[in-house]
């Protein structure tokens, strides 16, 4: 008796995710298709130019503006920031400093340094 395999699939919306790459400025042939989870594997072990290009120029998702500006997803859209972004948008946004952006930093800083002391707390507790 031979184990039969299926094939794990993905819609492109995932696998543009997993990639970290917004998904309306990838090639038309990646958002009509699917993507198995080998040609996942294979497209962040070795990324084709478009993909190196998307993660280095952008437009970027959400998640990726997010991380870049030191903010959260929330905090993006409480700046007004809705769209995907290219990287030199971001860093337009960085130099500039808009006082929204400041204040989401230092919010974000503050759950940070929350998270990590609850953490230490629950460590202690469990010695």
């Amino acid at each position: 008796m031979t184990s039969h395999q299926n094939t794990q699939t993905m819609k492109p919306a995932t696998a543009a995710k997993k990639l970290g790459v917004y998904l309306p400025a990838t090639p038309a042939e990646f958002q009509e298709g699917v993507v198995s989870r080998a040609e996942l594997n294979e497209l962040q072990a070795n990324p084709p130019q478009w993909l190196q290009d998307l993660r280095r120029n952008g437009p970027h998702p959400r998640p990726v503006v997010a991380a870049r500006l030191g903010v959260s997803i929330a905090g993006l859209a409480r700046g007004g920031i809705t769209e995907a972004l290219t990287t030199e948008q971001i860093e337009a946004l960085r130099e500039e400093g808009p006082e929204w952006l400041e204040k989401e930093r230092a919010t974000q800083a503050e759950v940070r340094k929350e998270a990590a002391r609850l953490k230490e707390k629950k460590a202690q507790q469990q010695d």
